[in-house]
């Protein structure tokens, strides 16, 4: 089995993909407890272009996949850990949401695909974020204990196949996805295997994400990679591509301490989860709603060439520090800096005046509207 190779506590794991990773040239680093590439030859520049011009492919196979199953009323049970609207979700559709604390933190952000029923069963499945894996999948299982059961997708890979040229590509091998809607997603069975396709990513680009057995992975990778419109991207370009994007990472822009309404989630909160609560954090997370949190995750536009890191401290126009800086970097699209962070309440005005401590030196800058780059999801 090459994925979860391990021989010994500290050894890094490897996905199916691992071998692909080094004929191609990749500089192997390590994440999340994966040894994952953060970057090809042709550096994370021009794999950030590519995918915004034509289609760039991602091995994301260490974020953890797992079913859960139930014979009915599953969707009401995972919607006591989400402030998402789980029981809204018609089959096939999925969901951006979040695992929430008492205190209305974010233990993780996740997708969630409410699966047509099979064998007398209700089913969704979940995608939770690799250095999180371990901290989610016990969350839940405790949580619908003697309800619902829950079941890790083992031995699978999953390929992220991001840009304009995605679906074009992808329909010469998956016809059945050239018609899918964003958010939504479809299990199609290729010699005697299931796939699960779908319609989503995280780069603000049309996209896809195939998961796939992981014996099938390599070869299925490289027949993408064959397309003269398809290259490889690693981790530095998945980064640099939503930041632009403006969507958060896990352990940088959210985490325990921050709620979904600090972090400009609420968008992902529907109608009647915000009206009803009955989700972990809600006495918060509807104050928040209601009264405004006491500080916002806002993009931040630095005026000069110098890019501002996780953990930069913000300080208003005159002087005082209202802020940390939790994502930044170069945006290749943008082609100058970009930044996310939190302001206090107050300071969250686009067009907003903040200062940037940088190796003790104050930058100017100032709030903008997110996401830099506008999203082109399938319609």
């Amino acid at each position: 089995m090459a994925q979860a190779r391990q021989t010994d506590e500290t050894a890094l794991q490897r996905t199916p993909l691992h071998a692909l990773h080094e004929r191609l040239g990749a500089r192997m680093v390590p994440f999340a407890g994966y040894e994952m590439p953060v970057q090809y030859p042709a550096g994370i520049m021009a794999e950030h272009k590519h995918t915004r011009a034509k289609a760039g492919l991602f091995d994301v196979s260490h974020m953890g996949q797992a079913w859960l199953f139930a014979p009915d009323g599953l969707a009401e049970l995972f919607e006591r850990l989400v402030p998402g609207d789980i029981a809204g979700l018609g089959e096939g559709r999925m969901r951006y949401t979040q695992l929430t604390t008492a205190d209305g933190g974010i233990i993780d952000d996740l997708m969630v695909t409410r699966m047509p029923n099979a064998g007398g069963r209700e089913r969704l499945f979940v995608v939770v974020n690799a250095s999180r894996k371990a901290v989610d999948l016990p969350h839940i299982a405790s949580a619908i204990e003697g309800k619902a059961e829950i079941s890790p997708w083992e031995n699978r890979a999953l390929i992220a196949l991001q840009g304009p040229a995605a679906a074009e590509i992808l329909a010469g091998h998956i016809p059945e996805a050239v018609d899918m809607a964003f958010m939504s997603a479809r299990e199609i069975v290729r010699d005697g295997e299931t796939l699960l396709v779908s319609r989503c990513g995280y780069t603000g680009e049309d996209g896809f994400e195939i998961s796939l057995p992981a014996a099938m992975a390599e070869a299925f990778a490289e027949t993408l990679l064959a397309h003269e419109e398809v290259e490889p991207a690693g981790l530095g370009a998945r980064d640099s591509l939503r930041l632009e994007a403006g969507l958060c990472l896990y352990g940088e822009d959210i985490d325990e301490t921050t709620s979904p309404v600090e972090a400009g989630l609420r968008w992902s909160i529907g109608k009647r989860r915000r009206e009803e609560g009955g989700f972990p954090g809600a006495e918060r997370i509807m104050r928040e709603i209601a009264e405004g949190p006491s500080r916002r995750l806002v993009g931040i536009k630095p005026e000069g060439r110098a890019p501002a890191r996780h953990g930069t401290a913000i300080r208003s126009a005159d002087g005082e520090e209202i802020g940390v800086v939790t994502s930044g970097g170069f945006g290749p699209t943008v082609e100058g800096p970009v930044t996310m962070g939190y302001v206090a309440a107050g300071h969250e005005a686009p067009g907003t005046a903040l200062g940037l401590v940088v190796r003790g030196k104050t930058l100017e800058a100032h709030v903008v509207k997110l996401p830099f780059v506008p999203h082109r999801y399938a319609k």
